[in-house]
């Protein structure tokens, strides 16, 4: 009687081998069990540690082994997003409180108690220009992807100078370059592993993983498909204004310097100076993993990024871990993840920081009257305009098409596509659909994201575009009934697939003659750079 009470409470508590027979809000992965919350069909489990906290002797070090728990863990909030400081008016601003100790998953999975069928898992990669960003912000809440019958993954990752140093004393600690530099991306790497351990105990198929992330996130998608280092974690990719490969930010390398650069290493020597660390061995890193987490932080995110104030901030760094080399150059070789690939931008996906006609013309080189042409076909020489336009071309809608070629050329499926949708609301502000626009529509949470203004138009293009994404992680294919089809992506066809504010159109690419023209302008400038090395 005692073995058969004692089997029936532990029936009760869901504490039988493997989770199978647990309540759906609680699971066992490999450090404990967990408890998440369910509601209106989704069970959530939030803050869950993949790592040990990368603080004191463990900054700037790759992610260590989260510590095992007994008992039931709370899972029901958010832990701490990484360590930054916030951008005023951020349309995804953390909301959680912000520490070093951040190295968390968060799970969102439909509230059911067993499954037959392993589902199809997505998994997040927030942007922020590798300054900000964190898993918390309402927008990025996986509740839509849940109830359509996708597990949703996202994961912190460090940012900033706590995801980006580099230092001698680091490279004598540890002279691997797959363990220096890009901790950030050691972050992802240790999430995806984590999800192939863990993510059969919510119901997901480890091998039917899709990776997907935007800007700074979609660049790292770039890294993980480019990186061995990330192999067999992944069987699919979502790149979201992340570039074709070539690095949005001005790469430096992690120590070698050629005409005058500065490397990695020596704006690290320069940050420990600033703080009054001159050694330059043991000592000095012990005095600099000592420092307090807000000195390391200082007033670094996406502002002081682009206005030039971040002079010992090196960011992603070649030769360090899962950037050896170019994204681009690995491709080109043959040498990335076989994978199926969704790539794009948006409409009017610029940062443009001013300047003169001249100036943003300069770039076409022999082109410019052409450039002006058709950047300003009816002669208005608004600067604005022109300099949007041009940007967002040169800067992430024809490297979009450029990696598509590229990987393309190697076998891979991919699929292009360029998001034009603008919520009713913003029609008259903007021209076009800016930077990270999509994530809302991407999500399903254009609620969260337009609140009172939202219209009935926008959340069926939100319902559309997240049932391409979907159709794409559960097959490969992002083929949605009723929906145009989207054909894969071909040089000599050029046909993308154009989320407009009449719905998806598929068809030859109306800009191809002014992305052309931006190819070769970033030909010129990759070899006028290459030519100043």
């Amino acid at each position: 009687m005692r073995d058969l009470n004692s089997f029936l409470l532990a029936l009760s508590l869901g504490l039988l081998s493997n989770g199978a027979l647990a309540a759906p809000d609680q699971v066992t992965i490999d450090t404990g069990r967990l408890q998440g919350r369910s509601e209106d069909g989704v069970v959530a489990f939030k803050g869950i540690p993949f790592a040990q906290p990368p603080a004191g002797d463990l900054r700037w070090r790759a992610p260590q082994p989260a510590v095992p728990w007994t008992g039931v863990r709370s899972a029901v909030a958010y832990g701490p997003d990484c360590m930054q400081v916030p951008v005023p008016g951020d349309a995804a601003p953390p909301s959680t409180h912000l520490s070093e100790d951040c190295l968390s998953v968060n799970v969102w999975a439909p509230a059911k108690e067993s499954t037959k069928d392993k589902l199809p898992v997505m998994v997040w990669i927030y942007g922020g220009g590798f300054v900000n960003g964190g898993t918390s912000p309402a927008v990025y809440d996986g509740s839509q992807f849940a109830k359509r019958g996708v597990i949703l993954v996202s994961i912190n990752y460090r940012v900033g100078r706590f995801g980006f140093f580099a230092h001698p004393a680091l490279t004598r600690e540890s002279p691997s370059p797959g363990q220096l530099g890009n901790y950030a991306f050691l972050d992802q790497i240790a999430g995806l592993q984590w999800v192939k351990r863990n993510i059969g105990a919510f119901g997901g198929d480890s091998n039917n993983v899709t990776i997907f992330g935007e800007s700074a996130g979609g660049f790292s998608v770039h890294v993980l498909l480019a990186t061995p280092a990330a192999r067999g974690l992944f069987q699919k990719a979502i790149v979201e204004s992340g570039g074709g490969g070539r690095n949005m930010l001005p790469a430096k390398h992690l120590h070698t310097t050629e005409a005058g650069d500065t490397s990695c290493e020596q704006l690290g020597v320069q940050f420990a100076k600033s703080m009054g660390v001159k050694d330059e061995g043991p000592a000095g890193l012990a005095a600099l993993r000592k420092l307090p987490a807000e000195a390391i932080r200082g007033d670094l995110n996406m502002v002081t990024m682009m206005t030039g104030r971040a002079p010992t901030y090196c960011g992603p760094m070649l030769g360090g871990a899962g950037l050896l080399e170019e994204p681009a150059v690995v491709y080109a070789a043959g040498n990335g993840a076989k994978v199926p690939v969704i790539i794009g931008a948006n409409s009017s996906d610029s940062f443009f920081m001013g300047g003169t006609l001249e100036q943003i013309l300069a770039p076409f080189g022999a082109d410019r009257d052409k450039a002006l042409a058709i950047y300003d076909p009816q002669h208005t020489a608004n600067v604005r305009d022109i300099g949007t336009k041009s940007v967002a071309d040169m800067g992430m809608i024809e490297p979009a098409r450029s990696g598509a070629r590229i990987m393309t050329s190697k076998g891979q499926p991919v699929y292009l596509y360029r998001f034009s949708y603008v919520a009713d609301s913003m029609r008259k502000q903007w021209p076009g659909a800016p930077h990270a626009s999509e994530i809302p529509f991407v999500f399903d949470t254009v609620a969260e994201r337009y609140g009172k203004d939202l219209t009935a138009q926008d959340s069926a293009a939100a319902r559309i575009t997240n049932a391409y994404w979907i159709a794409f992680a559960k097959t490969g294919t992002p083929e949605v009934q009723g929906q145009p089809k989207w054909p894969v992506y071909s040089p000599q066809n050029d046909v993308i697939m154009n989320f407009t504010p009449t719905g998806p159109v598929a068809g030859p690419d109306p800009w191809k003659e002014r992305l052309d023209l931006a190819e070769t302008a970033n030909a010129h400038k990759g070899q006028s750079t290459a030519q100043g090395k």
